[in-house]
């Protein structure tokens, strides 16, 4: 944690900033001093939840999202590394602007961006890897694909490094496939969206 007679010498905006660096490092500490039973039930929960709801309320564009990931994973990861990085900044650069008079409108804004499209996109990728592994199991159903993955999603909380890892895989399969159904929707580059035969066809 940071010495408090470190945050009492630094005035303004940097105290501030680093009195909100404090708190992350302290949600950080806060989810590292859970049991493993217990951080495995929290993620598994959230992740149930997440993908629940956000396939419940938009069920076309969560399965367009799963079985794009699921289709091109190369080209979902090659995409999805920077949207990642974008969305996380977004969110923590927005939260730093919170305390600000100048900001305070535009980190609103980034925080609620950032902090509500990763983790929806997250819990999407999540869901993506586990229909992926129900289908090797002879199970390919969207539903299949949910509890496969959820379960996934806790176990690896039982070993936090190992929940980075796989949670930064799936948030990278979720936002990159996220992005690629967003802005090509409605392209000539599907096939099952053409309106006129390919020409060796005519």
């Amino acid at each position: 944690m940071w010495p408090t007679n470190l945050l009492h010498a630094i005035d303004g905006p940097a105290r501030e900033t680093v009195g909100h660096l404090a708190a992350i490092q302290g949600g950080v500490e806060l989810f590292q001093s859970l049991g493993p039973l217990e951080r495995a039930g929290v993620q598994f929960a959230a992740t149930l939840l997440l993908a629940t709801v956000v396939l419940g309320l938009l069920q076309g564009y969560g399965a367009r999202i799963v079985a794009k990931s699921r289709r091109s994973p190369v080209i979902s990861s090659c995409v999805g590394v920077p949207t990642a990085l974008v969305l996380g900044g977004l969110a923590s650069g927005g939260y730093l602007l919170l305390d600000t008079n100048v900001g305070m409108f535009f980190g609103v804004i980034m925080v609620v961006v950032g902090a509500t499209a990763l983790p929806v996109l997250t819990a999407l990728g999540f869901v993506a890897v586990g229909v992926s592994v129900a289908t090797r199991l002879g199970r390919d159903r969207l539903w299949v694909g949910v509890i496969v993955g959820t379960l996934l999603s806790g176990l690896s909380a039982l070993s936090v490094p190992v929940a980075v890892v796989v949670t930064g895989i799936a948030a990278i399969l979720g936002t990159g496939a996220g992005v690629r159904v967003l802005f090509g929707a409605g392209g000539t580059t599907n096939p099952d969206e053409r309106t006129i035969p390919p020409a060796n066809k005519i």
